[in-house]
């Protein structure tokens, strides 16, 4: 078991359920616009949330960003640890950044004092595309090697000065690497790492690549916090997230949603139907499954460990309760029929 950090409020590691996160994308001096969509993370169920800091701007506009929002707020900083500095001012509730990069021992170790002082976190983050040159050299590339090479010598600059208050990461755009790196990593030090394969792509792309990739080490055990990076809206990276650890046991509550894959069976517009219930369901807060099957042979049968359900007919379906039929209603209804139907048996 890792060590645990506190993130603000939000534990990580030590047993600790395993978080998501995500990254805005909106300028970070832009206040308005910032909270404003840390609010919709907050709402889609992130967890901890985290800016970029590229210049002094950005850095003083994290205290107000701080005041308006409810999760815990992290930095990402690169280069120039005055920015770190600025952002522990605002009340910032971890920094992420690579010791190696900030400047001298003194500058790290000014660093981690202020971090100390205020029980702030730091992540050291490393990507395929920014291990030294050295290490590139020595292991012929951003091997997994190389990479947690990289972090752990990152890390040691922080232990020299005394400060353990660490998560890390080893992120490569390529699956099988970061798979490589993280098991590497876990068998090497005992501080709480973020997962995340980098760049992975578009939204479908993407997300295939990090459930390939997080899912794999979740299932071993590995990794306290998780971040879906894709080329899409942070809301998608948040949801994809928190499917990543239903799907490998990690998180329960909220709805399960099953559907089949349709076949020549199938009467009714499945796909439409299920991309609708789908949708809707987002808003259902309950510990429940809900399946929505193309026909009788998949609905209440095959489905009967399902709370809720939706069997496919001729141009109509079945509403079944606990593999029990309720009713029949034409297709236009069905959704709707549904719904009602949880609605109904909310108190159960």
């Amino acid at each position: 078991m890792t060590r645990q950090i506190s993130v603000g409020k939000v534990k990580i590691g030590g047993g600790a359920p395993v978080t998501v996160q995500s990254m805005c994308t909106t300028p970070t001096e832009d206040v308005e616009a910032t909270a404003a969509q840390i609010l919709r993370l907050e709402r889609a169920g992130c967890d901890i949330i985290r800016v970029a800091v590229p210049d002094m701007a950005a850095a003083r506009a994290v205290g107000e960003i701080k005041k308006r929002i409810h999760i815990p707020l992290v930095a990402d900083i690169h280069f120039d640890y005055r920015l770190a500095l600025a952002c522990l001012d605002g009340g910032v509730d971890k920094v992420r950044l690579n010791p190696g990069n900030i400047g001298s021992a003194q500058r790290v170790r000014e660093v981690a004092r202020a971090c100390e002082a205020r029980h702030v976190p730091i992540r050291v983050g490393v990507n395929s595309g920014s291990v030294e040159r050295e290490l590139l050299a020595k292991y012929g590339g951003p091997t997994a090697e190389a990479m947690v090479e990289s972090a752990l010598g990152h890390v040691r600059l922080l232990e020299d000065v005394g400060f353990s208050d660490i998560c890390v990461s080893v992120k490569s755009s390529t699956v099988t690497r970061t798979v490589e790196a993280y098991r590497l990593l876990s068998r090497a030090c005992p501080y709480p790492l973020h997962l995340g394969v980098t760049e992975a792509g578009t939204e479908y792309l993407g997300t295939v690549n990090s459930a390939v990739g997080i899912g794999t080490l979740l299932s071993e055990g590995i990794g306290d916090t998780v971040r879906v990076s894709l080329t899409a809206d942070p809301e998608r990276e948040v949801e994809a997230g928190i499917a990543i650890l239903k799907a490998a046991g990690k998180r329960s509550g909220g709805v399960r949603f099953v559907s089949c894959p349709t076949c020549g069976r199938t009467r009714i517009d499945l796909v439409t139907l299920a991309r609708q219930a789908e949708e809707r369901l987002k808003g259902v807060n309950r510990d429940i499954t809900v399946a929505v099957m193309g026909c009788a042979v998949n609905g209440p049968g095959e489905a009967r460990e399902a709370d809720f359900g939706i069997a496919g007919g001729v141009g109509e379906g079945l509403l079944f309760k606990k593999g029990q039929i309720v009713k029949k209603l034409p297709y236009d209804r069905l959704c709707d029929g549904l719904l009602a139907l949880i609605e109904e048996t909310e108190d159960e």
